[in-house]
């Protein structure tokens, strides 16, 4: 019985210790990373322009066929080794291989391998701006949930105050000191803070959710993350000349890096495209062999296929003459695929520009409004305890002092809401400037 109830708490102890395991923004950056949908969609893609170099080099190679056929043939038919015609049923079989080379096709083989290159680098930046973007989505998902675990914490921390002035309320009234309104006004206060209580909890239920679901993390029940230990953390980034930052993002960010690489796609395409008006120059090798059982009997399988055996080669050109006007239109089709592209590099190039402007702009500008708060708490904490003094001592009713209350609770929110969104703006900037994911500092 005894090694029953030690097992019993034993299995407690590890299953409450399985549960309180909490996630760090780091673990969750890396697991969506390695498990988001997207990201492995953005990884094959990165495949796919292997095979696409896989071809590419495969057509510097020969090509090599082999055929055979086995035929059995009766009534009037043409002996396939005299070409003589008789009239019989007879087994005959043929075999043979070819061989093909492409010694000179436009430069179109060395294109195609050089095209697919810059390919794979274009996907290979598609993948990186991915992973950009689905750790900064991670990130403001995960500061939601701590901003609304700080919230809660806030509610609670003041409804401990609430209980208190209640239980200090109640004796007041008994005493005859104070009217059963101011009671009552508390009262509601106090009921008003436990409804919010229960709606903060969901909110942090809810965002809690929304990030597991974007891990892809079915447990929703057992998930938590670690709401400790991240603070404002500026390495400098922020106190930068604007100007400095966007010339930075530019070296540095996927947007357009990716443009960039689509410029020189289409710049290939209209090389190959040019390709097509110069001929054509290959080299062919063939080999066959036949037997037939209406040879006379004398002449067995093997002899058959040495004496009826042929070999052919020599060279192909094909010089294009008029294709019905396909390579003049191939070759302005690629031209006007490389001045859009080239519009699309300007305008990613002005699109960095006004973004990281804007996320300059924001993150000063949240700075700003955190300050702000913080001296806006500041001074309602100074106007709470002036009216929680006037209360104590029956200066002031239940209601002014509920409203001081309230406006401190508020501004104590209000500050939270502002320290989380600077953290993040300011970690948006510092992506910008060129700090990798994995690097940065909360």
């Amino acid at each position: 019985m005894k090694k029953s109830i030690i097992l019993f708490f034993v299995l407690i102890g590890i299953a409450s210790q399985a549960q309180v395991r909490k996630w760090t923004l780091k673990e969750c950056v890396l697991h969506a990373l390695e498990n988001n949908i997207s990201v492995k969609q953005s990884e094959l893609d990165v495949k796919v322009t292997d095979v696409e170099k896989l071809t590419a080099v495969g057509n510097f190679l020969p090509s090599i066929n082999g055929s055979m056929s086995v035929s059995n043939n009766t009534g009037l038919n043409f002996d396939p080794t005299t070409g003589n015609a008789f009239t019989d049923t007879y087994l005959s079989a043929s075999g043979g291989i070819s061989v093909g080379y492409t010694l000179f096709n436009g430069l179109q083989n060395f294109r195609e391998v050089q095209r697919a290159k810059i390919s794979k680098m274009a996907a290979q930046f598609r993948l990186t701006k991915m992973k950009d973007d689905i750790s900064l989505f991670v990130a403001n998902n995960y500061l939601q949930v701590i901003l609304n675990k700080a919230n809660l914490e806030v509610l609670k921390s003041q409804n401990i105050v609430t209980q208190e002035q209640l239980q200090r309320t109640q004796d007041l009234v008994d005493a005859g000191v104070l009217p059963k309104g101011d009671l009552l006004e508390i009262k509601a206060t106090d009921a008003g803070e436990k409804q919010q209580i229960v709606a903060a909890e969901n909110t942090i239920q809810v965002s809690l959710i929304s990030l597991a679901q974007l891990l892809l993390i079915k447990d929703y029940q057992n998930f938590d993350i670690e709401d400790e230990g991240y603070d404002i953390v500026d390495d400098g980034v922020s106190d930068k000349d604007v100007y400095e930052i966007i010339a930075k993002a530019k070296e540095n960010r996927a947007e357009v890096k990716i443009a960039e690489k689509n410029v020189e796609l289409a710049q290939k395409d209209v090389q190959l495209a040019k390709g097509s008006y110069w001929p054509t120059l290959s080299a062919f090798f063939g080999y066959d062999t036949r037997y037939s059982e209406a040879n006379p009997p004398f002449l067995p399988f093997s002899d058959q296929l040495y004496l009826n055996d042929g070999v052919g080669y020599g060279l192909r050109l094909n010089i294009p003459v008029l294709n019905g006007f396909s390579a003049k239109a191939g070759v302005q089709r690629s031209k006007i695929n490389l001045e859009n592209t080239k519009y699309q590099l300007e305008q990613a190039e002005l699109d960095l520009e006004s973004t990281v402007y804007q996320a300059y702009v924001d993150a000063k500008g949240s700075l700003k409004s955190y300050e702000a708060a913080q001296s806006a708490l500041e001074s309602q904490e100074l106007a709470y305890d002036y009216a929680k003094e006037r209360y104590d001592v029956g200066l002031t009713n239940a209601f002014d002092f509920s409203q001081s209350k309230l406006r401190y609770d508020n501004a104590k929110i209000e500050v939270n809401r502002a320290k989380y969104d600077y953290i993040f703006k300011l970690k948006v900037l510092e992506l910008y400037f060129g700090i990798p994911v994995d690097e940065l500092k909360f």
